[in-house]
């Protein structure tokens, strides 16, 4: 998990949120990106405490000690440049308002705004899909869809006046690719 975080956000939450990551396994990460130094210590300090009694302890210091981290950027901006490169399977935006944020993500499995969405609830109930692009693969794709699984064919219907504006373009291409039949099935359709 990725999150994105100011100071309205709730470090209980976030810490919490960070364990409930690195408790999968050790090739877990849990990353927090934040514009508040504040935050950035208290959500450190109840990691700590909540370490002493979590029940997948070793996992989890583990996950914390290989593949996590809690990073400071100087605004907003850097952070969310941040989080576009990192790309994660799974964002929260726990902001003043993540909402007004959404836009400027651009690169992110799947993505849980607010306080009331942290990721369990897309693990097990909300209904969004889990099949989700991992190690940094959401700059390129997005989660597994329904979409994944309809055929799409593509159409091409033109009139006469729409084949005589591209009859140049496709005459001049096909010619200089070396498929003069290509050509000739244009011209064929205009003489």
């Amino acid at each position: 998990v990725l999150i994105l975080a100011d100071q309205a956000a709730d470090p209980n939450l976030v810490a919490v949120d960070m364990l409930s990551q690195a408790e999968h396994d050790a090739d877990a990460a849990a990353v927090l990106i934040t514009t508040s130094e504040d935050l950035a210590g208290e959500v450190c300090r109840i990691i700590d405490e909540r370490l002493r009694s979590a029940a997948r302890r070793e996992i989890i210091l583990e996950a914390l000690r290989r593949n996590s981290a809690v990073l400071i950027a100087d605004d907003m901006d850097e952070a969310i440049r941040f989080t576009n490169q990192y790309a994660a399977e799974h964002l929260e935006i726990l902001t003043e308002d993540p909402l007004g944020l959404l836009p400027r993500i651009k690169h992110a499995g799947s993505i849980f705004l607010g306080r009331y969405a942290p990721v369990p609830v897309g693990d097990y109930a909300s209904g969004t899909n889990h099949v989700l692009p991992t190690g940094r693969c959401a700059r390129m794709f997005s989660g597994l869809s329904v979409d994944d699984f309809i055929k799409k064919p593509t159409f091409q219907y033109l009139t006469r006046e729409g084949l005589e504006e591209l009859s140049e373009t496709v005459i001049t291409l096909a010619e200089a690719e070396g498929l003069p039949m290509h050509a000739e099935a244009i011209r064929e359709r205009l003489s």
